[in-house]
């Protein structure tokens, strides 16, 4: 918000309170940002205030890069409706087992095939998961 220099160009996941975005300069936990994105097949736009509440500086084991993780602040209702109808649409994303933590491969290899979605190594592109 001082200085209106980009942050970020990339969100990584999405959600109705928040966003994780990699970024390219660094922020402060703390930091109010402005944020602009267009919601994915759409020519919908979101203007909205957030706050950094967490650096990721990719330093971890596990750790896929830097990125910041932020928070929405009074998302319009538009914004939010079509944020929303959005999010119900896409497939659950499987969670990333960290080290120190239990193997829950097998878990979460169910959830993804439940779910009929299979998200490819690259995070762009979407696979139907068809179970035999």
């Amino acid at each position: 918000m001082r200085d209106f220099r980009l942050v970020s160009d990339r969100i990584e996941d999405l959600s109705l309170t928040g966003a994780f975005a990699s970024f390219a300069r660094p922020v402060l936990t703390g930091e109010r940002l402005m944020l602009s994105f267009r919601l994915p097949d759409s020519g919908m736009w979101v203007d909205t205030e957030a706050t950094v509440a967490r650096v990721v500086h990719g330093r971890r084991p596990g750790d896929r890069g830097r990125g910041l993780g932020v928070k929405f602040h009074d998302l319009d209702a538009s914004s939010r409706f079509w944020l929303e109808k959005l999010l119900t649409k896409a497939p659950p994303t499987a969670p990333c087992t960290r080290p120190g933590r239990r193997d829950r491969s097998d878990q979460v290899m169910s959830l993804v095939k439940s779910s009929g979605w299979v998200r490819s190594a690259f995070g762009h592109a979407l696979l139907r998961w068809f179970a035999k």
